[in-house]
């Protein structure tokens, strides 16, 4: 997702200041959506986000900036911001408790982008077909397809 060098300089730029502990978290989302109505394709889009936020800890103050400029300059840039805000130390400390999670391992058969939308309709309209197939009274069917993947790097 982003090479191990650029990581942990944008880490190094976090604590370049004196904080005391700096992160940054990665996120690639991409999904794809299709709606068909009545037996007509009504909707069928797909989209792409990826960013990054940087989080900077320097006593009982947090800093966070968030970027979509994944270059070097782009990470060092909101690492910097970061780092600032946590400098201030302003007053006001919450505590917050969390529970530890542990995602369970999945095993993809098909990753959803290995399957054209031309296939993803197809299955929509098997499902109208289907749906049509249960009765005469069934004069209109909506069905929808949608699916993402989302890819995560958090170090610190």
């Amino acid at each position: 997702m982003l090479d191990r060098g650029l990581v942990e300089a944008t880490i190094a730029a976090g604590l370049s200041k004196g904080a005391d502990f700096a992160e940054v978290f990665v996120e690639d989302r991409s999904n794809v959506s299709a709606v068909l109505d009545d037996g007509r394709v009504e909707e069928l889009t797909s989209g792409r986000d990826r960013g990054a936020g940087i989080r900077v800890i320097a006593g009982d103050t947090t800093g966070y900036a968030h970027t979509a400029d994944l270059s070097p300059e782009g990470l060092r840039a909101a690492a910097v911001a970061a780092a600032a805000v946590a400098q201030e130390r302003s007053s006001g400390v919450k505590a917050v408790a969390m529970k530890p999670s542990a995602p369970g391992a999945t095993v993809v058969a098909t990753y959803p982008e290995a399957v054209s939308k031309a296939d993803k309709v197809a299955l929509l309209r098997s499902a109208d077909g289907a749906a049509r197939a249960v009765s005469n009274s069934i004069t209109q069917v909506s069905a929808r397809y949608s699916d993402g993947r989302r890819r995560i790097l958090v170090a610190n």
